[in-house]
């Protein structure tokens, strides 16, 4: 037997600035699964972790019709996560045409949760356009890419990015494409979590997860503290945490010396003032600069950075960690020198003095691919390595494709046995 307390109809805040979202009653949830489980079989997944790829997991299994419960350590899209804060980039642009086509299925899924949230608390994903350059950045490479898939895109000189953006110092050939943005990942979580409970999906929070065990068809899991639930299956999406949670989740040991060793990164974000003679947010797109042995990425910082400033920081810049556990949240003092030196020569609509900053994990495979994939009843949605936000609502369909035996996921996310 599983150890859940029976809903009620109590409120949770899950996180400062969000109103409460009210939990329904056990019955309510009885009532949606059984006029489910009419139509087709239900099975029980515990999903681990509530940061963009558990919650959407835990959204498309429920409304595939199971039974979902869902195991988050603190809270969801926790500060020591990868899934905090109100601003990452949302993007089209990339030299692999599997992630292209993979964020125009998302760009669907962003539609259907917007839909789903219905304009509450503002949107989820702003278009603001993206600009792609530096003298290391593919600019015709990408634009061939963009042009076979159908994305819509311009190559501008770098005078003419000038004139139309006076605020950044282009220094190559650019690719603007008007359709990226910058998504709020934390108000992702909660509608994604909103959607899972209207289907009949439990959140149960400050919940550990120490092990996996398996007991006959299925599994139990367990906490530190000796609270246990019972699964038919299991989705792990634990990212920066999962390094110290591999050994402990059942796997086979095939698929265990088959997997990819993860990196785990404390990386740093800064937020530098708008100068008053430039434009405010609203005008400025997003930005990926490669060159100079150092690839940056900007976008407005929103909430975080209390709508006066804009996000700034180098991609893969932070401190190397064993996992999630040794972080230790404090910023690196020659990161922010690079960071505040690039500022100073690209940005010139930018104030080169942080008022704020930030850690934020990344967990990296070696070719920065994702890893979802099943190994007896297991499965593993996570690695995103730093670039899998833009990804959330399809990140939940490829975990229930993987889990449910499903040929919906692709080849390069497999685990190769």
């Amino acid at each position: 037997m599983d150890e859940l307390p029976a809903a009620d109809h109590r409120y949770i805040a899950l996180a400062p600035g969000f109103p409460p979202m009210r939990e329904p009653c056990a019955a309510v949830h009885r009532r949606r699964r059984d006029r489910r489980m009419s139509a087709r079989e239900a099975s029980r997944f515990v999903v681990i972790g509530a940061g963009l790829a558990g919650a959407s997991a835990a959204w498309r299994l429920a409304q595939r019709g199971h039974e979902v419960v869902l195991l988050e350590r603190r809270v969801p899209a926790s500060p020591d996560g990868s899934s905090h804060g109100s601003a990452r980039i949302f993007r089209y642009a990339y030299e692999k045409p599997l992630y292209v086509r993979l964020v125009q299925q998302a760009a669907r899924g962003w539609a259907e949760i917007e839909a789903l949230k219905a304009g509450r608390d503002g949107p989820l994903l702003t278009r603001t356009g993206a600009v792609d350059f530096g003298t290391d950045r593919d600019v015709p490479g990408l634009a061939a890419v963009l042009a076979a898939e159908g994305v819509d895109h311009e190559v501008l000189t770098a005078a003419q990015a000038r004139e139309r953006w006076p605020q950044i110092a282009f220094d190559s050939p650019v690719l603007h494409h008007p359709q990226a943005g910058v998504l709020d990942p934390l108000a992702t979580v909660l509608a994604m979590l909103d959607a899972a409970r209207s289907e009949g999906a439990r959140v149960l929070t400050g919940w550990p997860v120490a092990r996996v065990e398996r007991r006959g068809a299925g599994f139990l899991v367990r906490a530190a503290d000796g609270r246990r639930v019972e699964a038919e299956r299991v989705i792990v999406a634990a990212g920066g945490w999962l390094p110290a949670l591999l050994g402990e989740l059942g796997l086979p040991e095939p698929f265990l010396r088959a997997f990819p060793p993860l990196q785990v990164r404390q990386e740093n974000a800064f937020h530098f003032p708008y100068r008053q003679e430039v434009a405010a947010a609203e005008d400025w797109p997003t930005v990926v600069h490669k060159g100079g042995g150092m690839p940056v990425y900007a976008l407005p910082g929103g909430r975080d950075a209390a709508y006066r400033g804009h996000k700034v920081a180098e991609f893969n810049g932070g401190r190397r960690l064993a996992s999630a556990a040794t972080q230790d949240g404090i910023v690196d003092p020659a990161n922010r020198a690079r960071v505040t030196d690039f500022v100073a020569r690209a940005f010139p609509g930018l104030a080169p003095d942080p008022y704020a900053e930030a850690t934020c994990l990344f967990t990296n495979t070696p070719g920065e691919d994702f890893l979802v994939d099943e190994a007896e009843g297991v499965t593993i949605v996570s690695a995103c390595s730093g670039h899998g936000a833009k990804f959330a609502p399809l990140l939940g369909e490829l975990a229930a494709e993987a889990a449910l035996g499903g040929a919906g996921v692709p080849g390069e996310f497999r685990v190769s046995v």
